[in-house]
């Protein structure tokens, strides 16, 4: 549902049939990022552009025979990994469930917090873990006047709190990062290069999180980090519970050398009984995942496993 952001799969197979399709089948397109000028005259809908933008950048990397990783620009070879912890019944529940993730070894934990359930949580948290990367995540459940509550978080030495104010604000993050020692990190906010150059400008955070389909593909993904790189400001890549081929392109991006913190990219396993890839995504002990070398994303789909759970399709095609 339109709860994260407006865009739900029924919006998305609307925009792609109805007007995305019609300015891509038939065209030619030398560079996957050359359809990013193609889709400007759409506004908004970055999901549903990402997922056609970045199909193309991965049949420019297969035909060039090169990992997408390095077309992209990337040029790491493993990327550091994350999770991301829901709020859960109590805090116990919560302490066993950072044990679980640190003995898979994930380098940085994320926990949810919301009014009720926040700097009580922190604490139990940092009292257990001390030493270990901890950052919580807000997704727009305070407001300006909470500002002297969420200063509380200051005492934690967290690594970041994400997106605490309204998902379309920035002068109210501005104000509120100026109160706090714990660095605030835009998420929701930043759909293109523009809104974090404002961002960064405002000194709204410190951190960006970015995340594909929230700023339309790898173009504009490019562009928020070029920016914030030139800034010395670290980004890293957020999680929308991607099947196999999403979490593939996360990889991808996360190789690019401005991603110096540990993202929500995970283990398949966290998620689905069988993905939709092969082989599936898996993470280290060291909690790192290996960036693919192969052509393209480096991993295969599996069709028949898409087939299996395909309910709707539709098959566009050059008049």
């Amino acid at each position: 549902g339109p709860f994260y952001s407006a865009e739900t799969t029924e919006t998305a197979w609307h925009v792609v049939r109805d007007f995305i399709a019609p300015l891509v089948v038939g065209k030619s397109f030398p560079r996957g990022g050359d359809v990013s000028a193609a889709l400007a005259p759409i506004r908004g809908h970055n999901m549903a552009k990402a997922g056609v933008e970045n199909a193309l950048w991965d049949i420019e990397a297969q035909q060039k025979g090169t990992a997408l990783s390095r077309l992209i620009g990337g040029e790491l070879e493993e990327i550091p990994c994350g999770v991301s912890l829901g709020i859960q019944e109590s805090s116990a529940a919560l302490l066993a469930k950072i044990e679980k993730e640190l003995g898979a070894g994930y380098q940085r934990i994320k926990i949810k917090i919301k009014p009720g359930k926040d700097v009580d949580l922190a604490r139990a948290v940092r009292q257990r873990f001390p030493q270990i990367k901890l950052m919580v995540d807000a997704n727009s459940a305070y407001r300006l006047e909470d500002a002297a509550h969420l200063k509380k978080l200051d005492d934690f030495y967290l690594m970041m709190i994400e997106q605490p104010l309204a998902h379309d604000d920035i002068h109210e993050h501005a104000r509120l990062q100026a109160e706090l020692q714990t660095p605030i990190c835009l998420d929701e906010s930043i759909h293109n290069a523009r809104q974090a150059y404002a961002a960064l400008d405002l000194r709204a955070c410190q951190i960006i999180n970015i995340k594909l389909g929230r700023v339309g593909g790898y173009t504009e993904a490019k562009r928020v980090h070029d920016l914030c790189r030139a800034r010395s400001v670290p980004v890293w890549c957020g999680g929308m519970l991607e099947s196999g081929v999403g979490r593939a392109h996360n990889i991808a991006m996360s190789a690019l050398p401005g991603f110096t913190l540990p993202g929500d990219v995970s283990a398949s396993r966290r998620y689905w009984d069988e993905d939709i890839i092969d082989p599936e995504v898996e993470v280290s002990p060291q909690g790192t995942i290996r960036v693919p070398a192969a052509p393209g994303l480096g991993y295969r789909v599996r069709r028949d496993r898409i087939e299996k759970l395909t309910v709707r399709q539709e098959v566009f095609r050059a008049r």
